[in-house]
């Protein structure tokens, strides 16, 4: 199976990709010669970590039956100070809020994210130390 993305230049330092049919348009900052139209495409990696493991915690959770909470995640990026600046470590934290929820569920939940089923986890532990956090109720869970 292979992922297809087409990105043009808009000019500038404006590019536009095309993701599953969704156009996502990336731009520098003016310091760099660009308009500010979009998003960087370095943070883009962090909004795509979030966002495949969230999607698989939530998925884990709804079959063990847990529901009715609110997640959120940061990601932070640290960089590395000479080129290529990579992310060297990326902390992701994810807060849960609700009542009555199962600390040893939502671990369960994102252990599995991050061992087993986050290709994006998978792809960029590679190249960056990823340090998850968890919060239940802005209490922070050992992991």
């Amino acid at each position: 199976m292979s992922t297809y993305v087409k990105t043009v230049w808009s000019g500038g330092m404006s590019f536009t990709a095309e993701v599953n049919g969704h156009k996502l348009i990336m731009d520098a900052d003016p310091y760099f010669g660009g308009t500010d139209q979009g998003p960087r495409p370095k943070p883009l990696l962090l909004a795509a970590l979030s966002g495949c493991s969230g999607m698989d915690i939530v998925s884990i959770l709804e079959k063990m039956g847990i529901k009715d909470y609110n997640l959120e995640m940061d990601a932070r990026g640290e960089s590395a100070t000479e080129h290529p600046i990579i992310y060297h470590t990326i902390t992701l934290t994810y807060n849960f809020q609700g009542n009555n929820l199962p600390a040893e569920k939502i671990v369960k939940a994102v252990k599995l994210s991050l061992e087993k089923y986050c290709a994006v986890n998978a792809m960029l532990k590679k190249a960056a130390k990823i340090i998850p956090k968890i919060y239940i109720n802005n209490l922070e869970v050992p992991l």
